[in-house]
């Protein structure tokens, strides 16, 4: 059941990127594009809709702050999407067209490519999960140096490419709204388009992902260096009639 849902989300985000070439596809095959994502994230949300009832047992620090505010974005940026793909669409539900002007086309637009950026950093906290379960179907238990340093170097190329297609793609013009008439030109290259974007989503993935490692790492360390460590590491230092003094404020604390 957990493969079938996780094979229906990576339909849905593939859906997703095809939706985002329109001027390839052309206005039909972009609507069905959009309603077939619409129905699997419905199914998303039926499946996973035990969370929504754990948002107040949530911690509430770090991580857990972090992902409930990420799909609450999420949900916005999808409503957004949808309500506007009712209002411009002419082909499935053209008898809403007449209040889809031009703003709301923009809003589509922003709300399109909000919704790549929100959902890689959505992947990219559950890439733990993935990773996991991707060892346990290879029946990969043993840790590897080799496998590791591999993997990583793969990720930063992959987010350095992811820089360069946010360049490419206009992406800071479209998640800010501004009026561009920078399009990809799909005479010259489709599968040009579709890497950038993928890109751009492991650019985000690997900044989730390696932000929330970093977060961890330095909560550890935190969390191992309290007040009774610092004075003990004093102790090794200080001098003879400090050291009386060092050692009642250890005591005091303990």
């Amino acid at each position: 059941m957990f493969l079938t849902r996780l094979a229906f989300d990576l339909i849905a985000a593939g859906l997703l990127l095809l939706g985002l070439a329109y001027w390839w596809l052309g206005n039909t095959a972009h609507e069905l594009t959009g309603t077939g994502m619409f129905l699997l994230v419905i199914m998303h949300n039926v499946f996973n809709r035990r969370w929504y009832g754990r948002i107040s047992k949530e911690k509430r620090h770090g991580r857990g702050l972090f992902n409930i505010g990420v799909t609450l974005l999420l949900l916005v940026a999808m409503l957004a999407l949808l309500v506007t793909s009712v209002l411009i669409s002419n082909t499935l539900s053209g008898f809403m067209s007449a209040y889809g002007g031009f703003t709301v086309r923009q809003i589509h637009t922003l709300a399109a490519y909000w919704v790549l950026v929100i959902v890689s950093v959505h992947l990219g906290l559950r890439w733990p999960m993935i990773v996991g379960l991707m060892r346990n179907l290879f029946g990969i238990s043993k840790a590897s140096t080799v496998r590791t340093t591999a993997l990583r170097a793969a990720a930063f190329a992959i987010a350095i490419h992811g820089v360069w297609s946010s360049f490419e793609l206009g992406l800071g013009t479209k998640l800010a709204m501004q009026v561009t008439l920078d399009w990809w030109n799909f005479e010259e290259s489709v599968l040009g388009f579709f890497v950038h974007c993928i890109a751009v989503a492991g650019l985000y993935m690997a900044l989730t992902y390696y932000g929330m490692k970093w977060l961890q790492h330095r909560r550890s360390m935190t969390s191992s260096i309290g007040p009774g460590t610092e004075i003990t590491r004093g102790l090794k230092t200080a001098t003879h009639p400090d050291r009386s003094t060092a050692v009642n404020d250890q005591q005091a604390i303990g």
